[in-house]
Parts: structure tokens; sequence; C-alpha cells
């Protein structure tokens, strides 16, 4: 029997709980919400992912000139999530400071409409991460790679609930909650968490409520 693999988190249905083409065309991931359309078919079996060699590693000079306050905050956001990864907890308060301090620095932005998120995700989506995966694939930087996969999917599991929500409004997390992964950003809309992230793997108790909407 085939399976269908959704291409924004990973969840794979198996027809050995029904034929495919007997779902109805509003049929939804029970994970993600993706549309049918976004499941392609199993061809083989995944390739499991070789650890990174010495000679994968290099040293790429980057530097925080032109970063606006925003970018430096999730940047040293970031640093605190994998210092804290390390039990470097020292260092990673210190890094969650500095975010605040940068955060707090910018100027409030005024709240973007649906259809400016649409645009800024199809850029991303379209231009800025192909450009990134670029970059990282020629440098061999496996780290940079993984992370723009993740970001890609979540970014497309984002676009995908703008769109739900286009159709259902409020409704969609009226009655439910919304959960946001800590590690990689994905958000999942229910009232039962997966056990691990799909994106990142990580036990879900790296996901936060969201309290405020």
């Amino acid at each position: 029997m085939a399976k269908y693999v959704c291409l924004m988190c990973g969840y794979i249905y198996d027809e050995a709980d029904g034929a495919w083409e007997d779902l109805p065309e509003d049929w939804a991931c029970p994970l993600c919400g993706a549309p049918k359309t976004e499941f392609a078919k199993e061809e083989s079996e995944p390739v499991a992912q070789q650890p990174p060699t010495d000679g994968d590693k290099i040293s790429i000079e980057n530097s925080a000139a032109g970063l606006t306050s925003l970018e430096m905050s999730a940047l040293c956001s970031n640093l605190a999530r994998g210092l804290e990864q390390q039990y470097k907890h020292e260092e990673s308060a210190a890094f969650r400071e500095l975010s605040a301090y940068f955060k707090g620095a910018e100027a409030p932005a005024e709240d973007p409409g649906l259809e400016q998120l649409k645009e800024l995700l199809e850029k991303d989506l379209n231009e800025d991460y192909p450009n990134a995966h670029k970059t990282a694939g020629e440098a061999k930087d496996r780290g940079a790679l993984r992370a723009l996969v993740w970001t890609d999917k979540v970014s497309r599991i984002v676009k995908s609930l703008l769109t739900r929500y286009e159709k259902e409004g409020e409704a969609l997390v009226a009655a439910t909650n919304v959960y946001v992964c800590t590690i990689c950003g994905f958000i999942y809309v229910g009232d039962k968490l997966p056990d691990i992230c799909p994106i990142c793997k990580v036990p879900n108790w790296k996901f936060e409520m969201v309290n405020e909407r």
C-alpha cells in the first residue's frame, strides 16, 4: 500500500487506513492542517542523514552591521536557545537579556494585515530561502541547511494557517489552544499536542502555549 507525505510537516498518511483517492477533497493533514495538494506519494525509503565530518566544518565570518534592532533581538534569542541546549545557563541568560534589550529598542510596528503577511511569506519561500539554501550548500554548512529546512516547512505551515484563517476567521482558534515549538517555531492548533515536534523532533515539553492572541 502506498504512503503519502505532507510536504509541510512530514506527516505520513498510510493507505492501510483507507485509499488516498477516497479521501474527500477538503480533507486536511491532521497534524498541520495542510490540504491534500500539499501531499506527495512516498517513492522510496528516506536516506539516513550522515553526521558532519571535519571536512564539512568551515569558518565563516559574519558581521552584525546593518541588522535592525528586531533582527538583533531574534539573533540573540536564537543564540540563547542554542546555549540552553548546551546547558550553559548563565550565557543563555545573558543573551536573553540582550534579546530583550534590542527588542525594547525597536520602534513599535503596525500590525500587518493578512495580505502583507502572505506577501512576506511568498518572498521568503520564493526568494530568500532558496538564496540562503544555495549559499549554505556552497559552504557545506549542514547546520544552516538543516535550519533552513525547518524554517521552510514552518513558513509553509504558517501560510496554510493564514489561508485557513481567511476562510474560518476567529473560529479557527476560538475553542482550542495554540502552541509554538520553542526550537523551530512550528505552530500547532489543537488541544492535544503531538508527542514530538513533526519538524525538529524535540519532545512536546519544548512547546509553549500562546496566551495572547
